[in-house]
């Protein structure tokens, strides 16, 4: 369903992303993930046609480059990271806002797009803000809204940029869970970013880790989220556990310098314990 072949992007004077190959069957979750800087966001915004790229990108085997962007929002969904919310507009309406790329230069909102819109706020949880505007709705909400404008879209493709960013756990393991449901129920391919590894893991069906603009890695959670892999592409220092639905990936504290025992500082005299410990702070 999408196909990302040897894309790079360069902005500036600089090389943001080098020849990143990908693909996402159809109905199937591509997790990407990699430390900040790494490309991550580019690349969404490449698929989305937001940035130019060198390479081939296919959607529903059609070429990006070649198709319109009405044609586009039709075939590819965003919640981008950082949206732009209209703080007057109702919460109702920007949802509406998904079904734009279905109606005709001079066509109005139709019955379908009306049902189309009840049935994902009522599936965001977002029915009691329906006549809200959104400069009136916290952090969460908000971008609840921005995931019920894209999946309102219909579009067999679903690309997520940090979608639980704002949001608390709950609500966050909400959005997640929606996102797998319709993946699932109507075949969408969806690609997302996101910074929980362990997240990750339990929700995509294939990881692709970038750092420094390239893809370093790719394969099950299980392969990719090696606790070596984890510190070469993170700086990080975890324990990869065996969790009920998938890995988790722990933070673990990095081994320091043994720091003397009180037995130490008292043998070594009252001055000399004091002056060990200040050493040791």
């Amino acid at each position: 369903m999408l196909e990302i072949d040897n894309v790079s992007v360069v902005l500036g004077e600089a090389t943001v992303l080098k020849s990143v190959s990908a693909r996402v069957e159809e109905g199937s979750w591509l997790g990407l993930v990699g430390p900040n800087g790494a490309g991550k966001t580019t690349l969404l915004r490449a698929v989305t046609g937001l940035v130019a790229y060198e390479g081939r990108i296919n959607v529903a085997g059609r070429a990006s480059s070649t198709t319109s962007r009405r044609a586009a929002a039709r075939l590819v969904a965003y919640v981008p990271q950082r949206p732009v919310l209209p703080s007057a507009m109702s919460v109702t309406d920007y949802v509406l806002l998904g079904r734009s790329a279905h109606h005709s230069y001079l066509g109005g909102e139709t019955r379908r797009d009306r049902r189309v819109v009840a049935t994902v706020l009522e599936r965001l949880d977002l029915t009691a803000l329906a006549r809200r505007p959104l400069g009136q709705v916290s952090g969460g909400e908000a971008q609840r809204a921005v995931l019920g404008r894209a999946l309102a879209q219909e579009a067999p493709v679903l690309v997520m940029d940090e979608p639980t960013a704002s949001l608390d756990l709950g609500h966050g393991q909400l959005v997640l869970e929606l996102a797998d449901e319709l993946r699932r129920e109507h075949s969408i391919s969806v690609l997302c970013a996101l910074h929980d590894l362990t997240l990750a893991a339990q929700y995509a069906d294939r990881l692709l880790v970038l750092s420094g603009g390239e893809a370093v890695s790719s394969g099950s959670a299980e392969e990719v989220l090696t606790e070596p892999n984890v510190r070469k592409f993170f700086g990080a220092t975890v324990e990869v556990l065996a969790g009920r639905d998938g890995v988790v990936v722990a933070p673990a504290r990095r081994p320091g310098p043994e720091a003397p025992t009180w037995q130490q500082t008292e043998e070594a005299g009252d001055s000399g314990g004091n002056l060990a410990w200040a050493a040791a702070l």
